[in-house]
Order: C-alpha cells, then sequence, then structure tokens
C-alpha cells in the first residue's frame, strides 16, 4: 500500500526538492512549506473536483456550497433527488449536470467503488476514474493528490501550475505535455513540487491583490 501524504512528509519533499531544484528552492524559502490541502475522499469530493473543471474555484466552491445548502449530505442518493431546473440554479452547467448524474448512478449502481482505490496504485486509480464521464487526466490527477494523498503525482493542463513554473524559472511558458517532461525530474515527489508551485502562484496572487 502506498504510505499518503502528511504535512510531516510534504516537509521532507520540501528539504529534498529544494537541494536540487533553485526554483523550488525559493519557493520553500520564501513562503514555507505548502499547505496539505487535504480533501475527504469519496463521491462530494469528486463532484467539486469535476465543478471546478475549466472555471475559477471561487466559483466552483460557491456552486458547491449552494449544493451543500440545499441538500445537507452531498451524497449520491440525495444528488439524484434535486431535478435538472435546481441545479441550473445552483450553478450547474448542462454538462456538469450530466456528469453529476451519471457519478451518483454509477456509485450508487456499485460500478465504481471509491474506499476500493485507496489499494490501487497509481495508473489503476486514474484508469478507474477515467472510466467515468466527465472525468479526465486533470480531474483524476487532482483527486489523486488532494483526496487520496498521493506522494507522486503531477496534473496535466494545469494552468496555475504552468503560470508559476514560467515565473519562477523565466522560461516560457510550457505546453501541458512539455510540462509534464519537465516534472518528471521532481520524482518522486511531484505531488509536492505541484503543492510548492500552487504556494507560490497563490501566495503571489495574495501579495498583488492587496
Amino acid at each position: 500500500m502506498i504510505t499518503p501524504l502528511n504535512e510531516h512528509r510534504i516537509g521532507l519533499a520540501c528539504v529534498s526538492l529544494s537541494r536540487e531544484h533553485p526554483e523550488l528552492a525559493f519557493v520553500y524559502n520564501t513562503y514555507g512549506s505548502p499547505p496539505l490541502w487535504q480533501r475527504a475522499p469519496g463521491f462530494a469530493t469528486l463532484l467539486q473536483i469535476i465543478l471546478e473543471q475549466q472555471v475559477s474555484l471561487a466559483s466552483a466552491k460557491a456552486c458547491f456550497d449552494k449544493l451543500v445548502k440545499h441538500l445537507g449530505d452531498v451524497t449520491p442518493e440525495n444528488l439524484l433527488t434535486v431535478d435538472d431546473e435546481l441545479l441550473k440554479t445552483i450553478g450547474f452547467s448542462r454538462q456538469k449536470t450530466a456528469y453529476a448524474r451519471h457519478l451518483a448512478e454509477t456509485i450508487i449502481e456499485r460500478r465504481i467503488d471509491l474506499d476500493g482505490l485507496t489499494h490501487l496504485p497509481d495508473a489503476e486509480v486514474r484508469s478507474e476514474l477515467t472510466k467515468l464521464k466527465g472525468v479526465g487526466e486533470w480531474t483524476a490527477s487532482i483527486y489523486l493528490l488532494m483526496a487520496m494523498l498521493r506522494p507522486d503525482i503531477m496534473p496535466r493542463g494545469d494552468v496555475a501550475l504552468h503560470t508559476a513554473w514560467h515565473k519562477l524559472s523565466g522560461e516560457p511558458r510550457p505546453t501541458s505535455d512539455e510540462f509534464l517532461l519537465l516534472a518528471e525530474r521532481w520524482a518522486p515527489h511531484r505531488s509536492v513540487a505541484a503543492r510548492l508551485l500552487w504556494h507560490f502562484y497563490l501566495s503571489e496572487r495574495r501579495k498583488h491583490d492587496r
């Protein structure tokens, strides 16, 4: 079984990455260890990550919070009690409504067991998750990173990560494939490297927003 990340392991990985990678050392020395950003594994978290696709985190959170206010517990069974019109007023697009219903039905019908993913290696978890309608590589990777706390995951196509690397390195902004290739240098701590880059991105934004 893969040992999940915790705050202590993040700190150790930051020290290890900082020895060899000056850009990550700059983030660590300037802003400290990144947050764990842990999310509870299960339906609600995977649904929220789906809502985060191609929109701001603030917008997705506002939508999810409205759903919580309406449902209480965000479970597959409760989600299916809500009609499409109400989901639209909450902030679900037509496409994400379809994804949410598919996810809920798949779990209820036991075609996927999110709890059972714990014992699978990363590639098999990603394979199982991407069988779901609306779950691509980015969504599966964020679930592996935040809900399962896997230590060596780098999401494909995350604009904030690309932007952070561009600003830190001075290199041209990488494409998704280029970024995954350059991220191989951070194995077996790619999840911590991602957290450091997000930490830098968010910290810099907060500085400029003051």
